[in-house]
């Protein structure tokens, strides 16, 4: 795996523990946020909690399986990446017509804030 598709992995992780942290157990919430949040080696990590590094890396694969499971039933991460596209269409859309009149251009923008207030 080359680092550009490592970035996106550890991107994808995180925005996936984002949405279903209080879904996984302490210790999977732990590791994953010393491996991908704070950068620790697999080694680190088990210095610090006492076990092994291969232990460490399984617990680390469950928890990215079990945080892709839940993103399979739930979509959440995919929901959101839909309405951040809708939405900054919506934004390009409205730059685009400057001849919308001021009152309904403001409401439209303030609708669009309010969206983005949600994520």
């Amino acid at each position: 795996m080359n680092e550009e598709q490592m970035l996106a992995k550890t991107n994808r992780i995180n925005m996936l523990f984002d949405f279903y942290e209080p879904l996984l157990t302490e210790k999977q919430q732990t590791f994953l946020k010393c491996y991908f949040h704070d950068d620790f080696s697999l080694g680190e990590i088990a210095a610090e909690f006492g076990i092994s590094r291969q232990a460490v890396y399984e617990h680390i694969k469950r928890a990215e399986q079990t945080l892709d499971t839940y993103e399979s039933k739930l979509k959440l991460l995919a929901k959101f990446e839909e309405r951040s596209k809708l939405l900054s269409s919506l934004q390009d859309t409205l730059i685009e017509h400057m001849q919308i009149p001021d009152p309904q251009r403001a409401e439209l923008q303030e609708i669009v804030r309010e969206l983005q207030a949600l994520d």
